[in-house]
Formats: structure tokens, C-alpha cells, sequence
């Protein structure tokens, strides 16, 4: 039970972080908005969508996946910080769901941050 946790975290981050990029690199009329909204239209939306497409390859392989989880763990920050100063909670009336979505990618990547911290290679060195 112990060695699945880790292992459904990774595959749910890596999917949720997937099935978004169908919206960003085929120009979703909400993700645009988004990233106009944000002023990082188009290259912003392109950019950050390959960036998440290489966390999701790394969360995917075992030896990676505190990689992957930090750089999960940027974008969702980003994606956080975003949504609080200059978009706001509701995007074009979801309810708040794109905004959840964040906060809890971000919280199932700091799990796995600290779940593979030892695998870090510059945090080997630092006693916890």
C-alpha cells in the first residue's frame, strides 16, 4: 500500500497536467482567453503547455519523478498566483473548478516533492 500512494499521485498529476494540453496547444477559445487575459498569448499559452507535457513524461518515470514534481510544483504556482491577482477565482463562469484544480495539483505535487525529497539530487546532502 505504501509504494501505490506515490505511484496514484504521479498518474494523477501526469493526467491532469495532460489532459490540459489538448486545450492549450489547439487554442481552446477559454484557454486563450486565459492567457490574453494574463498577457502570454500565444507563446505563454504554447510554452507553458510543453513544459507541462515534460513534467508529465517525468512524473511518469520512477528515477524522474521528483523532477517532474517540481516542475509540477512551478507551474501550478504560477497558475495560483495567476488566478489570484489577475484573473480571479471563476474563469467565464466554471465555478471556481480551474482554480481547485490548481491548488490541488499543487498540494499532490508537494507530496511528491516530499515523498522523493531524497531523491533530489541538491537536497542529498541536507540532514532531515
Amino acid at each position: 500500500m505504501k509504494k501505490f500512494i506515490p505511484l496514484a499521485l504521479r498518474i494523477i498529476v501526469a493526467v491532469v497536467l495532460i489532459q490540459t494540453l489538448r486545450f492549450k496547444f489547439f487554442a481552446h477559445p477559454d484557454s486563450v482567453y486565459i492567457f490574453k487575459t494574463v498577457g502570454l498569448e500565444p507563446y505563454g499559452r504554447i510554452g507553458i503547455g510543453i513544459i507541462e507535457l515534460i513534467a508529465s513524461i517525468l512524473l511518469l518515470i520512477r528515477k524522474t519523478a521528483w523532477a517532474g514534481a517540481l516542475i509540477a510544483l512551478g507551474v501550478m504556482s504560477g497558475a495560483i498566483i495567476m488566478h489570484l491577482t489577475n484573473l480571479g477565482i471563476d474563469i467565464k463562469g466554471d465555478g471556481g473548478l480551474l482554480f481547485a484544480m490548481a491548488i490541488l495539483t499543487f498540494l499532490m505535487s508537494a507530496t511528491l516533492a516530499f515523498i522523493y525529497k531524497k531523491d533530489i539530487p541538491f537536497l542529498r546532502n541536507f540532514k532531515t
